[in-house]
């Protein structure tokens, strides 16, 4: 029978594959539909979800509203550490929902609210799961890290598979990083983040199946950056 290890390697192998493959036809068929609907959506709606995304990315690197407790240390085994983490992912996956349905009752202006809300489930998200596997978030260079599991979960096949190559060897790499804001592309970052979850956010704002589409597309975003963030920290400690 394979240990918990190795069938967490044997995932993390399968999902290594999955991200650094190169985009099908289908990859870019998609990105060239987002691109058209992004030129009908209204230039107020763009503008109100640039603000909240850069406003949240600068918030990340420099803030401590996320911060909560410290690194989990010590003899703590990956199978433990990975049973806090899915019980913590269920509890955002829930929440996210619940303010999905209840913002995609509003229409266009709560709709609109969702957006920063949702980004800062997220990002605690994300920073509490850094702490479960050990890594300190009061460093920068851990959350320049979450910034790019972030991209890796929402950002198109073409990004995805650029920063996959760059979290690699993340310890040596890492290093080499400017200790500042520098080292991060946040227009690409929030272009990128825009164009995967525009379709969902827009249908959240029509009234009648608003708070369907907000719980339903809330809860498997969530789900979708937890699978990403697990897999990204078992490269750090397997490999």
């Amino acid at each position: 029978m394979l240990s918990y290890e190795e069938k967490a390697a044997y995932e993390l192998k399968h999902w290594q594959r999955k991200v650094s493959r190169k985009p099908s036809l289908t990859d870019r068929l998609t990105k060239g539909w987002q691109t058209k609907v992004n030129n009908i959506i209204p230039d107020q709606v763009h503008r109100a979800l640039t603000v909240a995304i850069r406003n949240m990315t600068e918030a990340v690197l420099i803030g401590s509203q996320f911060i909560s407790g410290e690194p989990l240390k010590g003899l703590v085994s990956l199978e433990e550490r990975e049973k806090l983490v899915r019980d913590k992912l269920i509890f955002y996956k829930k929440a996210a929902a619940a303010e999905g349905a209840g913002t995609g009752v509003g229409g266009i202006f709560l709709g609109l609210a969702d957006f920063p809300l949702l980004l800062s489930l997220k990002m605690k998200f994300l920073f509490d799961t850094a702490g479960l596997y050990g890594f300190d978030v009061k460093n920068l260079r851990e959350r320049l890290f979450i910034l790019h599991i972030f991209q890796l979960a929402f950002s198109s096949a073409a990004r995805r598979r650029e920063v996959y190559f760059q979290i690699l060897n993340w310890e040596e790499r890492s290093r080499e990083l400017p200790a500042g804001l520098d080292s991060l592309d946040w227009r690409l970052f929030q272009q990128e983040y825009r164009d995967y979850i525009d379709l969902a956010k827009m249908l959240q704002m029509v009234p009648g199946i608003g708070a369907v589409v907000g719980a339903v597309a809330n809860y498997q975003l969530l789900d979708k950056l937890g699978e990403t963030a697990v897999n990204c920290y078992r490269l750090r400690l397997l490999e």
